[in-house]
């Protein structure tokens, strides 16, 4: 490094700061400062109220995680949907306060018996090259002295309220992660497969019509043109008073028209399109977004949150993206009043992919 000098060296207020291998003006190591007790260590009545400080914490995280469960089982099983805004409120403040109070009461109870009661002297070890048997030794005498100095023995209080807090603080995500769809382990009981049906199935059925969101007008397969996209829900979904958004989330679909000749279709799909006329799943199966963007001259269907592409002429299979497989068809036809019908419910479960899903065509299934 070179040499910087302000002034004159010998002239008082002047500083010069310079370095060379020499080591002549390097600074010296002033060690570490002395060790200053704090009040926990010299007076065990300060250490008794930190340890219940640091216990009603864990015990914060444990109602923090009673909280969530009954807003998730107890208000969740009142209907909800947005005609009963209140409750919807009550439960979105039960799920935010119970997971906050359930990790940061663990957080700040761990860092607190840290400050407070855990010793807080520092010194400095050097690291050997070579690993011998007595290394190993002292790295076990070293994991014992841990446990000794975080005084977890000698304070059950601190240690019981510690293995209550981090015992139920994963039981909400086990909770919300049991929801999710498990086709592969149903039950003979139907009330045990009641999340399971709920995932694979939606309101179409046999005969049920399609008609327009927000409208409700059935829709006839002459008033469907070539490039035209129509948003659509099944008859009936628009007049719920309970439970209208979720129907609505695994129902809608998009409906178009192509020119029969562009279209691929699969062994089995013959008679899901009338005269070119599809219906798929608006949902897109990456993480759930609504599709609404339609390529006329492409053919294909963008996802605006992360620009998953399906092409409609090859039965909407991904052709860019993140999306792990294609959109699910619903398949279709006409009634004797040449109204558009479903002619089932989509043959597989419809929005983003899980592990549960069955890689298998719908027709393989047997579904």
């Amino acid at each position: 490094m070179g040499e910087q000098r302000h002034g004159d060296p010998g002239t008082p207020g002047t500083v010069e700061r310079a370095s060379d291998d020499s080591g002549k003006y390097a600074i010296e190591n002033p060690g570490l400062p002395p060790h200053r007790p704090r009040t926990t260590d010299e007076d065990p009545r300060v250490a008794k109220r930190a340890e219940r400080q640091v216990s009603f914490m864990f015990i914060l995280s444990i109602v923090g995680t009673i909280i969530f469960f009954v807003g998730y089982f107890g208000v969740g099983q009142l209907p909800l949907d947005e005609t009963n805004m209140d409750l919807i409120r009550l439960q979105n403040w039960l799920l935010g306060l119970g997971t906050a109070f359930a990790m940061l009461g663990i957080g700040i109870g761990i860092v607190q018996w840290g400050r407070a009661l855990m010793p807080d002297h520092e010194w400095v070890e050097e690291r050997g090259e070579v690993v011998t048997e007595e290394d190993r030794s002292d790295a076990a005498n070293m994991i014992n002295d841990i446990i000794d100095e975080s005084q977890i023995k000698r304070r059950p209080l601190l240690r019981n309220t510690l293995i209550g807090a981090l015992a139920i603080a994963p039981l909400p995500a086990i909770a919300l992660l049991r929801d999710l769809d498990n086709t592969g382990n149903q039950s003979d009981d139907p009330a045990q497969n009641f999340g399971v049906e709920r995932m694979r199935h939606t309101m179409w059925d046999t005969g049920t019509r399609l008609v327009r969101d927000v409208t409700g007008t059935p829709i006839k397969a002459q008033d469907v043109t070539i490039g035209s996209a129509l948003h659509v829900v099944p008859d009936g979904l628009l007049d719920l008073e309970h439970d209208k958004l979720n129907q609505k989330a695994k129902a809608v679909v998009l409906l178009m028209r192509l020119n029969p000749e562009d279209m691929q279709i699969s062994d089995g799909r013959e008679d899901w399109h009338v005269d070119g006329i599809v219906a798929y799943s608006k949902i897109c199966t990456h993480v759930g977004c609504p599709i609404a963007l339609y390529e006329q001259h492409t053919h294909h269907l963008l996802c605006p949150c992360h620009q998953s592409t399906y092409d409609l002429t090859q039965e909407c299979k991904v052709v860019f993206g993140p999306a792990s497989h294609p959109l699910p068809q619903l398949p279709i036809t006409v009634d004797s009043e040449g109204y558009l019908v479903a002619q089932s419910d989509f043959l597989e479960p419809v929005g983003p992919a899980y592990w549960e899903r069955d890689p298998r065509p719908a027709e393989e299934r047997g579904a």
